[in-house]
């Protein structure tokens, strides 16, 4: 590692206003409808990361009546919290639009943690490689549009629309005939794949819902699996163990195909690879097929050096933090050698040029993303121990904060201790919050158990999120313009989406 000193570039502050106009204005739609994810193909300038490119509402009125018509519909459905463990419905519907799925070949990708970042970096790559891409990732931060991408870049409000019209006969069609209607995720996920069809695109890299086995996702066969690291996570729905969790995971490895898997707890990685001999799979391991071989602070990001399926990849730029970010570059680099079938049918590694050209193009919003500063303030969508515990790391890390103030508002069903634990260490003091979905934790919930972990003194309470961003940056701000407090807002995708919003991001 190298001690090189982190990005204190200075910028304008961002304030706070009008808090209540925009969280009205953007969490009026069904909390399944209004969370985190955002794209951007801007390369790297001036030394530092690329700007997340969210689109806003249209500005078109006609446009944003049509597009909150097909949100209500599909508000009307059953969210992504709620599930009944089967593929058949998306089948159903596969079958009667004509297997669009089918139509090009794909990269599918699960895991805990690191999905979204690995299938921007993958999408990256391949468009790098003058290949057209479709991204599927999920959720979103202020526009359900995000979650499609043509060529990195989510589709217009007005594709969204006519996909949704395109197809919605044949979602009717197929509620007719099952037990249950499609869900929320069911008709989006049929909405990627006949808009992937449609455009078309060369290649498509799919992330997950949830799981493996039964996700809504998994009626392509892809050629390429990637498994991001496992951890405890939905454990209500996956499994109480690593090894449980891994095996609906698995559901994702096809017969012949190519299995990319990130360094996995052992009774995972054993799970793993068991299915990918019983499915007559090519697995390649990080830490033995390809890995991080070095890597070192950089202004705005930090500077890689990766070894591939096909050799090593010196001096490639990441403007993203964290060594966690390092491993999922490295799992996306493998990933897209694997689909050209490096290390396979060809020995020699991917043009060195083309690879840092995409990296260089990375954004991902919401994972450790600066949004203001003076003090500085950072999102973080980490929602589990895990992601918390890599989250901390990565910050300490990457910024030079003499006091760091949380700012927590996670979801109910989540493991909120561990979460808190994981982030003690680095938190002077932390304000617990909420966010205005159905599924957000009571603050004075989260304020029982931050205090049983922070210790009374150290923990504040304000319920609206908006007073929880005024009272951490009045914290940080105790320090001095030139002391170096900053702010750490995370806990939950919709708290960093919500977030996100308020300081003038969308």
């Amino acid at each position: 590692m190298s001690d090189l000193p982190p990005n204190s570039d200075a910028g304008e502050p961002d304030p706070l206003d009008s808090f209540e106009e925009i969280i009205e204005a953007e969490t009026s739609r069904d909390p399944d409808l209004a969370v985190i994810e955002a794209g951007s193909r801007t390369l790297r300038t001036q030394g530092g990361p690329p700007e997340a490119d969210v689109p806003a509402r249209p500005a078109d009125p006609e446009v944003d009546r049509a597009l909150r018509e097909v949100e209500t519909e599909l508000a009307t459905r059953w969210g992504e919290t709620k599930l009944e463990p089967s593929v058949d419905r998306i089948a159903a519907l596969m079958d009667v639009l004509g297997e669009p799925q089918r139509a090009y070949p794909s990269v599918h990708i699960t895991g805990t943690n690191g999905k979204t970042s690995t299938a921007r970096m993958i999408e990256a790559l391949f468009g790098a490689f003058e290949l057209r891409t479709g991204r599927y990732t999920s959720p979103h931060v202020q526009s359900v549009t995000e979650r499609i991408s043509l060529d990195g870049a989510p589709i217009s409000a007005e594709r969204f629309v006519e996909t949704y019209r395109d197809i919605a006969p044949y979602v009717e069609m197929t509620d007719a005939r099952q037990e249950y209607r499609l869900s929320f995720f069911e008709v989006l996920t049929g909405m990627a794949y006949a808009a992937f069809a449609d455009a078309p695109v060369d290649v498509a890299v799919v992330e997950v819902g949830m799981g493996g086995t039964w996700d809504a996702t998994n009626v392509i066969d892809a050629d390429v699996a990637v498994v991001t690291p496992i951890d405890l996570d939905h454990t209500d729905r996956l499994g109480t163990t690593h090894a449980e969790i891994a095996g609906e995971k698995a559901g994702i490895i096809k017969p012949d195909a190519t299995v990319i898997m990130a360094q996995q707890p052992v009774d995972a990685a054993q799970v793993l690879l068991k299915k990918a001999v019983e499915a007559d799979a090519t697995v390649a391991r990080e830490g033995l097929e390809f890995g991080v071989v070095s890597r070192q602070i950089a202004v705005g990001g930090q500077l890689l050096t990766l070894r591939g399926l096909g050799g090593e990849y010196p001096e490639v730029y990441l403007p993203l933090h964290g060594a966690h970010q390092a491993h999922n570059a490295a799992v996306a680099l493998a990933a897209v050698e694997a689909f050209f079938g490096v290390g396979a049918q060809r020995a020699e590694p991917l043009d060195l040029d083309t690879v840092r050209k995409a990296f260089a193009s990375v954004a991902s919003p919401g994972r450790l993303e600066v949004v203001r500063r003076s003090p500085t303030v950072v999102l973080d969508a980490a929602h589990n121990p895990a992601g918390a515990r890599a989250a901390a790391a990565a910050v300490g890390e990457a910024f030079q904060f003499t006091r760091l103030i949380g700012v927590v508002g996670a979801s109910g069903d989540k493991n909120v201790r561990g979460l808190l634990e994981a982030f003690e260490p680095v938190f002077a003091e932390v304000v617990v919050t909420q966010n205005s979905t159905h599924r957000a934790m009571d603050a004075d919930a989260l304020a029982a158990v931050a205090v049983e972990v922070f210790g009374e003194d150290r923990v504040q309470v304000e319920p609206r999120l908006p007073d929880a961003l005024e009272s951490a940056i009045t914290l940080a701000e105790e320090e001095g313009e030139f002391a170096g407090g900053g702010v750490l807002v995370t806990g939950s995708v919709i708290t960093v989406g919500e977030a996100r919003l308020l300081l003038g991001k969308g």
